[in-house]
């Protein structure tokens, strides 16, 4: 018997708490990424919240193939580990909870990162394992939420993008709200620890950049020319004068 999709909790009260807050993170983020694509790969919520403050010229929402007719609003159905998207072509990702769904997240920060190109943006969400609700999905046989393979931490998702030659710009933490019930204070608790919150934050989320380093051919000095001096030929030897006799 097939459990809650992710897109049931997601239309539930904390779910659409949890997509309001994200998107507003997301506002001030994508609001200095620029370029014609951005792309976002898998689907979170049933709408393009999470893109409506993006200033790239085109949004590309690319979904999972076991995801297809999931009822999100997709644009491509594609697997996220072999993208049908031209190498180093896109100027941002986003990976909203994405690698946490799948069975290889590594391979879809490969991909991502191949499809990039220099100085491209990679803008990625997660839950965070050590937290409340990283013990609620420990304890939820069908993970928590719902369909959750597993819970990666921001430290090794930054040691990801270091050895691919990122450089991480921003991280943080969020998501201060308990994983039950309704949150009368909206998206400010879940974005804000609040003062007399102790919680520790249950998500976070980091940016990086993609630095691309050319290499500079060394030649061997065998074949280098001599150096000529700097004003030209070699200054005269002085001459003696001899006394007259």
């Amino acid at each position: 018997m097939k459990g809650p999709a992710p897109s049931d909790w997601l239309a539930s009260a904390l779910g659409r708490q949890l997509l309001t807050a994200e998107a507003e993170l997301l506002r001030g983020l994508l609001d200095d990424v620029f370029g014609l694509e951005l792309l976002q790969l898998g689907t979170w919520g049933l709408s393009r919240d999470l893109l409506s403050s993006s200033r790239t010229r085109r949004q590309t929402v690319i979904g999972p193939v076991h995801e297809c007719g999931s009822g999100g609003e997709v644009d491509v159905v594609a697997e996220l580990s072999a993208l049908p998207v031209q190498s180093a072509s896109v100027d941002a990702v986003l990976l909203p909870h994405t690698l946490e769904f799948a069975a290889d997240p590594h391979a879809i920060v490969r991909e991502a990162d191949r499809v990039l190109h220099g100085e491209g943006q990679l803008i990625v969400l997660g839950f965070r394992p050590l937290s409340l609700w990283g013990l609620r999905a420990k304890a939820s046989r069908e993970g928590y939420p719902p369909g959750l393979r597993q819970m990666l931490g921001m430290r090794r998702v930054c040691d990801w993008l270091e050895l691919l030659g990122y450089e991480v710009v921003l991280r943080r933490g969020y998501l201060y709200s308990r994983p039950w019930g309704h949150d009368r204070t909206g998206a400010r608790r879940i974005l804000r620890r609040g003062l007399f919150n102790p919680v520790p934050s249950g998500a976070w989320l980091l940016r990086a950049r993609k630095h691309v380093y050319r290499m500079t051919p060394l030649r061997h000095r065998f074949f280098q020319r001599e150096r000529r001096p700097v004003f030209g030929s070699a200054l005269p030897e002085p001459t003696r004068r001899h006394p007259s006799p």
